[in-house]
């Protein structure tokens, strides 16, 4: 069942991949650019997780155990929930043949191993670019806040914000979604993820810290009382 929790424009990559490490270094890395991930470590694993909660892209690899990369996305495109649900398949196979068979079973591009993360980023955001352009937009301008998803900077009326990792997911989040309130359950959904452990008093620790950090004229931040918070500009 796919869940009904509040839409986010922070991009949530699915990774299967069965090599332990190549999965930890995907995580770490795509985390740092700002997406939100969750890792799967077999075929059959990912297709209960995209039941579970529907990912805005799929990086699959093509060789995994129970369920291989291939039947996985012949399968993603089977389905009529998830038949555009954007696929990067990854894989050792660099002939020709096997690239027409990923693209011809349903990938939207195919990156060959050993690769780059720099250009795996890059082929991640162009492929969003084109089927999902509005998780893919590098700046977001909210009244006179301005952030740069690609460089990680924040500014409010022309002068840079600094601010920590979650605090910079949380504003993201937010400026998708102007004036629009959120629970804390949904903000800890949405910025940390469902399948993490917070408690809700965290929410009120870095909300506080956001406010701290963008100062300025006003408080953008909304406390709406026995409901949570809004970002009115």
């Amino acid at each position: 069942m796919i869940s009904d929790s509040p839409p986010s424009l922070t991009p949530y990559v699915l990774v299967v991949e069965d090599e332990e490490s190549l999965a930890t270094l995907l995580q770490y890395n795509l985390e740092k650019e700002g997406y939100r991930v969750h890792v799967c470590a077999d075929g059959e694993e990912a297709l209960m997780t995209i039941d579970e909660k529907q990912p805005d892209i799929v990086v699959l690899d093509w060789m995994l155990p129970k369920v291989s990369g291939i039947e996985v996305c012949r399968r993603i495109r089977q389905r009529a929930v998830t038949r555009n649900l954007p696929i990067i398949m990854l894989t050792a196979r660099s002939e020709e043949s096997d690239r027409i068979r990923g693209l011809d079973t349903g990938a939207d591009d195919y990156v060959v191993k050993p690769f780059s993360m720099t250009e795996l980023c890059a082929r991640l955001r162009a492929v969003l670019r084109r089927i999902r352009p509005g998780l893919a937009e590098d700046r977001v301008r909210a009244g006179d806040i301005v952030i740069d998803r690609v460089a990680h900077r924040v500014k409010r009326a022309g002068e840079e914000i600094h601010l920590g990792p979650t605090e910079f997911r949380l504003l993201d989040y937010f400026m998708q979604h102007p004036g629009r309130v959120f629970s804390r359950e949904q903000l800890l959904n949405a910025v940390w993820g469902s399948d993490v452990y917070v408690e809700t008093r965290t929410v009120d620790v870095h909300i506080g810290r956001l406010r701290r950090a963008l100062g300025g004229d006003g408080d953008p931040i909304r406390t709406v009382r026995s409901a949570g918070y809004a970002l009115d500009v």
